[in-house]
């Protein structure tokens, strides 16, 4: 991989851009990016595709899309969240969702499942429910062996390169947020600071890492707070190993800097936004290994 540099992986499911060489162990990947809206998908909704697109965490690829000139893998989910949400476990099932009985291996009592958004979510970030009917959990074992465990598979694999090639690796996953709480959220009709940084409270990467990022985004002026209400989700708590060298961070970004929410557009600070990232990603690539050991 190292000779190549680009998209390297594309599929229906992720994309994968790699660095002309690998200088960083940092490795960043937004699972809700995607904005594959299939016709399938699209006819079993109730909702237009606008509706569908504010759970999207929109554009925030391209936010990050700086990481491969900077050394550093990105991957990208294709497929969208409302389709399906690989920051979930594999199975965080709904029961009411569907019209055949659930298996016993099936976690039907998850926060996440309460509040409407499981593997498969009900609902979209405003509470308006995305199915016009019931779907059979055959529908949902096919999206999670199709889907949800190939892009797992990428993203495991892209850690494990990078542990193994560097002693370490600093998985950042990237995500947006809605600049009010929304109605399933424990903060429902507050506005949100800039940055919400979760590392599940300190036990999925080293002090160094989330504090280099909000020393750097203080830095520029916005406000940032950690674990609230935002702690790390999935992949951040299932990969965040700092005793094994791997070190987790869910980074949220407030919509309202960078995008109008209604229409799902790009808004006039995205540029800026974008070159602010790009000092992001080279200041989380600067960390050494001395640093996470400290």
């Amino acid at each position: 991989m190292d000779a190549l540099s680009g998209v390297i992986e594309s599929n229906d499911v992720y994309e994968i851009v790699a660095p002309a060489r690998q200088r960083v162990a940092a490795l960043f990947c937004s699972p809700h990016s995607g904005a594959d809206y299939r016709p399938e998908f699209l006819a079993q909704s109730r909702l237009d595709p606008v509706a569908l697109r504010r759970s999207e965490d929109a554009f925030v690829d391209e936010i990050f899309a700086a990481a491969p000139e900077r050394g550093a893998f990105l991957l990208r989910a294709v497929f969208p969240r409302a389709f399906l949400d690989p920051n979930r476990e594999p199975w965080e099932l709904d029961p009411a969702m569907f019209e055949d009985p659930l298996p016993a291996f099936v976690n039907t009592r998850s926060p996440r499942v309460t509040a409407g958004l499981g593997t498969i979510a009900r609902v979209v970030a405003n509470g308006e429910e995305i199915y016009a009917g019931k779907l059979s959990f055959a529908e949902a074992r096919r999206r999670i062996e199709r889907y949800y465990r190939p892009y797992h598979v990428a993203l495991e694999s892209l850690v494990d390169r990078t542990r193994d090639r560097f002693g370490w690796c600093l998985l950042i996953d990237c995500h947006s947020m809605p600049s009010v709480g929304g109605p399933m959220d424990r903060d429902s009709g507050m506005r949100r600071v800039d940055f919400v940084l979760g590392d599940c409270h300190g036990s999925a990467c080293s002090p160094a890492l989330s504090d280099r990022v909000e020393q750097y985004l203080s830095g520029l002026g916005y406000a940032v707070t950690r674990n609230l209400p935002y702690a790390g989700g999935y992949v951040t708590r299932h990969y965040g190993r700092p005793a094994k060298g791997v070190h987790a961070l869910q980074i949220e970004i407030n919509r309202a800097l960078y995008m109008d929410e209604d229409r799902v557009e790009r808004g006039p600070r995205f540029a800026r936004l974008v070159e602010e990232t790009d000092g992001l990603i080279a200041a989380i690539g600067g960390i050494d290994g001395a640093e996470l050991a400290a």
